[in-house]
């Protein structure tokens, strides 16, 4: 038997959401745990933040501009390759549980394979996997889980809050919860019945649909705790709002978030007075402004309850792997697509804003126990502080089934110490965003995160000329608060570091996908 691995990721989570990583509210023990057995990174970044295009580069570890997926809703091409293939040609058992989201899902003529297998009851293969057994958030499309609520407990999909306005197809911004805060609504779903634990007993019983002697692949996918924010009502005792301190990002004032977004490109205020949409993840017709300090605490308190659900569902699995007896051989990797910014700048949800809220990732990876426990290299408790990306994950699960990385991979094996990193030469991470939205916006930033600076320059597009950037340092601006682009004692410093960013973009494609949906 080879080593097993258990890929756990969420959708749109913080760095600090966890014990592990500096957070105070979600109690995450399982995942803590891990981290305490394994190696914590403290800077990986995505590809891109959001879900199609990080998810993308999780599939192929490969970088945006070679797998194509340049914003949300260009679908992920059918003969892309896949980690999953590669992993299944070494006689691995495959499966995806949970959101994949390779594929558009706002799909109605159902043209994408993704949303085909839910409706016609099919479970793969597809990209590489044996199995899949499909969520989204909420019980809306043609996800394994929507068809199950459907059938099996119809009506019950009706707490979960409505995404679209099904009428004209737009993001809903409708208020809800305690506060009026945006895409919140009480929600009187059974935990048993929410998607959370839904994802963990389906990956469950994958599991035990295999042989003892299996090596196996299984990536749980849970599509917490992205918005909209709507955990079980009962579940929601845990977490008081009015017990919440505000985020350290969140403005002290109107003074004060004037001074922060006069030094920033144009777009950034233009978002926050609702002048802009730049991407479809924000609702159209919601205006940053009009967020309150009680909305934040409410949707933080809700977003906590996701985290904590999330961590026993964790738990739930890797007790049964240890039941199943693979503990010992089994590799876990823990991480999310993108963040979120939960009050920081006074904003919500996600676009066009390379910030930390956004770009800093939780991940973990605890290798399997019987191979690290008796090693000189040992990893229990590393913490690697060095750049690491998305990208590297393909490269590591080929590195723990022991199968050589395919040369069309961009990514190498995560360090498994900071000795290691800097062995590898690991000085830098590379984001990017393009978007198109249906109004006619276009944004373009490319970002370099290295040695303690965020560095972005921005592409001409309808709301940026090309002379607009953004340059923070860390050490002395922490929350990404005063810009340094234009300041005279960071022009040198600019300057090197956008000749490292060129230096290391791959070109863009000849041909650009095209974009089949908004989501």
């Amino acid at each position: 038997m080879g080593r097993k691995i258990l890929f756990v990721t969420t959708d749109q989570q913080r760095y600090d959401s966890l014990g592990c990583t500096g957070g105070r509210v979600a109690r995450t023990p399982v995942i803590d745990q891990l981290a305490r057995d394994g190696v914590l990174y403290h800077r990986a970044h995505p590809p891109n933040v959001v879900c199609m295009p990080s998810r993308a580069t999780m599939l192929t570890g490969q970088n945006v501009r070679h797998h194509g997926v340049w914003m949300n809703g260009v679908p992920l091409p059918a003969d892309a390759p896949s980690v999953a293939q590669v992993l299944h040609d070494a006689g691995y058992a495959t499966a995806l549980v949970g959101k994949a989201h390779f594929e558009p899902f706002l799909d109605p003529f159902l043209r994408f394979e993704e949303n085909r297998l839910g409706l016609d009851g099919r479970h793969g293969p597809h990209r590489g996997f044996d199995h899949l057994t499909l969520a989204t958030h909420g019980g809306m499309g043609a996800t394994h889980y929507a068809q199950w609520l459907r059938e099996v407990h119809p009506g019950a999909s009706d707490g979960y809050y409505p995404v679209l306005d099904l009428t004209t197809l737009e993001v809903n911004d409708q208020a809800g919860g305690g506060s009026g805060a945006p895409q919140v609504t009480t929600n009187p779903l059974p935990r048993e019945l929410y998607h959370t634990d839904w994802v963990a007993d389906r990956a469950i019983a994958w599991l035990d649909s295999l042989d003892d002697a299996a090596d196996w692949f299984c990536w749980v996918s849970f599509p917490d705790p992205h918005h909209p924010w709507d955990p079980p009502q009962a579940e929601m005792g845990r977490v008081d709002p009015d017990d919440l301190n505000l985020p350290a990002g969140f403005p002290y004032g109107p003074a004060d978030l004037d001074r922060v977004l006069e030094g920033k490109p144009r777009h950034w205020r233009m978002w926050w007075e609702g002048s802009l949409v730049s991407n479809y993840e924000a609702p159209a017709g919601w205006v940053p402004a009009t967020l309150t300090a009680d909305q934040v605490r409410e949707v933080n308190a809700r977003v906590h309850v996701e985290n904590e659900l999330i961590d026993e569902a964790v738990g739930r699995i890797l007790r049964r792997v240890e039941a199943r007896g693979w503990g010992a051989d089994t590799d876990v990797v823990f991480t999310t697509d993108h963040g979120e910014f939960q009050g920081d700048f006074g904003l919500l949800f996600k676009g066009p804003y390379h910030v930390d809220a956004l770009m800093r990732l939780p991940l973990i990876w605890r290798p399997a126990p019987s191979v690290w426990s008796s090693s000189a290299e040992s990893v229990g408790g590393a913490e690697v502080l060095a750049p690491v990306g998305l990208v590297d994950l393909a490269p590591t699960f080929c590195a723990i089934a022991g199968v050589p990385v395919p040369e069309w991979m961009d990514g190498i094996p995560l360090p498994r110490s900071e000795t290691e990193a800097w062995q590898q030469r690991r000085t830098r991470v590379l984001t990017e965003w393009d978007s198109r939205h249906p109004a006619g916006v276009e944004v373009h930033l490319q970002t370099l995160y290295t040695d303690g600076y965020t560095c972005t320059t921005y592409e001409p597009g309808t709301v940026h000329d090309g002379s607009e950037g953004e340059l923070y340092d860390h050490a002395d601006d922490p929350l990404q608060k005063v810009n340094r682009w234009d300041d005279p004692d960071y022009i040198a410093l600019r300057d090197d570091l956008l000749a490292d960013l060129c230096d290391h973009l791959p070109p863009r494609p000849a041909h650009q996908l095209p974009v089949q949906a908004p989501v």
